[in-house]
């Protein structure tokens, strides 16, 4: 398993919280009804990279609301960049992934149950 500097979980906290705030806003602009929210967020050791997982729910949805998300990749950089300027010299560029993990639990609690 990879180990993460103190650097590297401090800066992934702090955008995990910033995005997570972010993604408020649009998940209320965009998708009213579903829940969105930012699971975790990892980033690369030259500091380049933020990788940041979502759960969406309801999950038949995930895929359609992540693209779209990736779409916006940009524009979201922008304002991560606007809030944590004074914490950042450098924004990372963002990369989306589904955290399907609650639906992996979900199947397992079912299959358990059969």
């Amino acid at each position: 398993m990879e180990q993460y500097s103190t650097r590297q979980n401090k800066i992934s906290r702090l955008i995990q919280r910033e995005m997570a705030e972010i993604l408020l806003k649009v998940n209320k602009e965009r998708f009213p009804g579903k829940l969105l929210s930012v699971t975790g967020v990892r980033i690369t050791k030259d500091l380049s990279i933020a990788r940041i997982h979502l759960s969406i729910f309801p999950s038949e949805f995930a895929k359609e609301i992540l693209e779209e998300i990736k779409l916006t990749g940009k524009q979201l950089r922008g304002e991560l960049g606007r809030k944590t300027g004074k914490s950042l010299r450098v924004i990372p560029d963002l990369e989306f992934y589904i955290d399907d993990s609650l639906d992996y639990i979900d199947n397992i609690d079912n299959l358990l149950k059969k």
